[in-house]
């Protein structure tokens, strides 16, 4: 029984806090581009707004653990000289990430980077486009395509109140290019990294 208790003393010594909160923000993206002999065109995702939640966990003063759910609102297109097309569609990024806090938890601002990785669906909501503007070049097709994701950030928290947080932050969510959504016609390249600019701000519990 005092082993147990010297454990219970122990972990609240050291203080370990969990964090729920939402946020909300707007994607940026870098998108790539298809090549053909019958020209070029820009392929990717159109920037629209992102909301989504985080689970941390914070076990140490200076370093914590997160869970990131992120919804943005775009949708794939093709778009060159005469053409400008796109499908209703979504991505939904599910992540961990580990925070590095330059200042302890008893501190109101508390800049951090981080850095993490997981998986990141383009989910299509609509029909194709039919018929297809330039299917000599690419095509958009219905297909849901998963990827690996990676993602930087930084960012800023501030102790609005005990237990509850002010964050802002910046997060760059980098993929392969979709190539089985946004798919490129015979003998043609696609070429280029997607990656999605995100600055988020929310609000989170500790406890």
């Amino acid at each position: 029984m005092k082993y147990l208790l010297g454990f219970i003393f122990a972990a609240c010594a050291f203080g370990q806090t969990y964090e729920v909160g939402a946020n909300i923000g707007y994607g940026f993206y870098r998108n790539g581009s298809i090549y053909s002999d019958s020209g070029s065109v820009t392929a990717g995702i159109r920037n629209r707004f992102a909301a989504g939640i985080d689970l941390g966990y914070e076990f140490s003063n200076y370093v914590s653990a997160q869970f990131s759910y992120l919804y943005h609102d775009g949708h794939p297109f093709l778009e060159g000289e005469g053409v400008k097309t796109d499908i209703q569609g979504q991505s939904q990024a599910l992540t961990l990430a580990l925070l590095f806090h330059f200042k302890g938890r008893d501190h109101r601002f508390r800049p951090f980077i981080t850095g993490g990785a997981g998986a990141k669906g383009y989910i299509i909501a609509g029909p194709a486009p039919f018929p297809q503007p330039i299917p000599q070049i690419a095509s958009l097709t219905t297909n849901d395509v998963w990827k690996v994701t990676f993602f930087p950030g930084g960012g800023v928290t501030y102790m609005l109140r005990r237990h509850m947080l002010l964050r802002a932050e910046f997060r760059d969510y980098i993929t392969t290019f979709p190539r089985q959504q946004i798919v490129p016609a015979p003998h043609n390249t696609a070429r280029g990294i997607f990656e999605q600019f995100t600055p988020v701000f929310g609000v989170s519990y500790t406890f």
